[in-house]
């Protein structure tokens, strides 16, 4: 399947700049008119002069239920929704920081319920849409320092999981997309090194692809994510030893 982006509108959120802005440029040269939102008008409005076809900005910080309200009033009826959004800090247990977990939490997973809270009953009520969420690899399985991060993805996938079972044949088109490592100022805080590292551009080209097509889910990159979902299917006592602690 090809999807027609001719005449369509999507709202993109967590899109000023990284996998968002990579993103919403493909979705702008397929024709569709895109609303980019983030918190920061300055960096909305630098991402909005990049967009080749019809590109406005709506400020909201996915975190505040109220600032969510408000900006579906101004981004009205949608064709389609994409949530990007996401804030990181690597974390272990032993160094946990309440602040930043509860902000991973909610404006990563909890931001995500709120925006889809906001575009999903007129899509219901139309009987058609595109409703597309950004997971991880991180989320299938518990990552040694991921505290915040891994178990707010998880709760992304499954949120779209949940989505796609409810949805199918209802004429709403539900898709995850679950990447590795991309280049942004959030894995610029990792002090580790990140296999298989993306670059916002490669990352969204996946994506899009994946938003051309009647599949659920993609993971990338494709040989790094074996390893992730294989990890489902070992055993705890060996798949705490491959994740050991540093």
């Amino acid at each position: 399947m090809m999807r027609n982006w001719q005449g369509k509108k999507y709202w993109l959120v967590g899109a000023s700049e990284g996998l968002g802005l990579a993103l919403a440029r493909q979705i702008s040269a397929a024709g569709a008119e895109v609303i980019l939102s983030a918190r920061s008008e300055a960096s909305l409005a630098n991402a909005v002069a990049q967009m080749p076809g019809r590109a406005r900005a709506v400020v909201v910080d996915v975190a505040d239920s109220a600032s969510v309200a408000r900006a579906a009033v101004q981004v009205g009826d949608v064709d389609g929704v994409v949530f990007l959004a996401g804030v990181y800090w690597p974390m272990k247990a032993q160094a946990w920081d309440a602040e930043q977990i509860e902000t991973m939490c909610n404006v990563n997973f909890t931001g995500c319920a709120r925006v889809i809270g906001a575009a999903l009953p007129g899509m219901v009520a139309r009987g058609s849409g595109h409703v597309v969420l950004t997971g991880s690899l991180s989320g299938f399985r518990g990552l040694p320092g991921a505290n915040g991060y891994g178990p707010a993805k998880a709760g992304v996938m499954a949120m779209a999981e949940t989505l796609y079972a409810d949805l199918r044949g209802s004429g709403i088109t539900v898709q995850l997309a679950n990447p590795g490592f991309i280049r942004t100022r959030l894995t610029d805080k990792n002090d580790f090194t990140m296999p298989f590292l993306m670059e916002p551009e490669e990352a969204a080209r996946h994506m899009f692809e994946l938003m051309q097509t009647d599949r659920f889910k993609a993971n990338f990159p494709t040989v790094f994510s074996w390893l992730f979902r294989l990890s489902q299917f070992l055993p705890d006592w060996a798949y705490y030893r491959v994740f050991a602690p540093k």
